[in-house]
């Protein structure tokens, strides 16, 4: 979105409520926002379609899916072209052991979030996806040993009154 949304404090806590658990029970997130169950339900469908909430996420351990080593590879193509980035934003993105791609401004022009088996299959990924395509100049990956996410946002709206 590109201009910071209206939001009253039924809004925000719903909003809140659902980034912690978007499993909830429509009864309970209304008793949270306190309002009725119908005017929450409406509530949640216009904030989807203002774009607000853009989907319900499930949380996973990676492990659990085979991918213990997770690693931030940051990479270089060249010629850069508005056509270029968008193709290897789309191919990065395509690629299994890829989790995220972030488009840079600055010395690098990604970074790539990648999740995978083991430092063998990090070396592999690294080699065979990333060095053998023509228009990667240079990357450099770094090992990640531990990360935190925050449950819910805050509405910065609220918080700089």
């Amino acid at each position: 979105m590109s201009e910071t949304p209206n939001l009253d404090r039924t809004d925000r806590r719903i909003l809140e409520a659902l980034q912690r658990d978007a499993r909830l029970p429509m009864r309970e997130l209304a008793s949270i926002a306190g309002a009725a169950p119908s005017t929450c339900s409406e509530r949640v469908r216009r904030l989807e379609s203002r774009g607000v909430i853009t989907g319900f996420h499930t949380a996973v351990d990676l492990g659990a899916l085979g991918r213990s080593v997770e690693a931030m590879v940051f990479t270089q193509v060249r010629p850069l072209s508005r056509d270029l980035i968008d193709q290897f934003h789309s191919d990065a993105l395509a690629m299994p052991e890829v989790m995220a791609v972030f488009v840079l401004a600055g010395g690098d022009d990604f970074l790539l979030h990648v999740g995978v088996r083991d430092v063998a299959a990090l070396h592999s990924f690294l080699v065979d996806n990333l060095s053998s395509r023509r228009e990667v100049v240079q990357f450099r990956s770094s090992i990640v040993y531990g990360h935190g996410r925050k449950e819910a946002l805050e509405d910065l709206t609220e918080s700089s009154r």
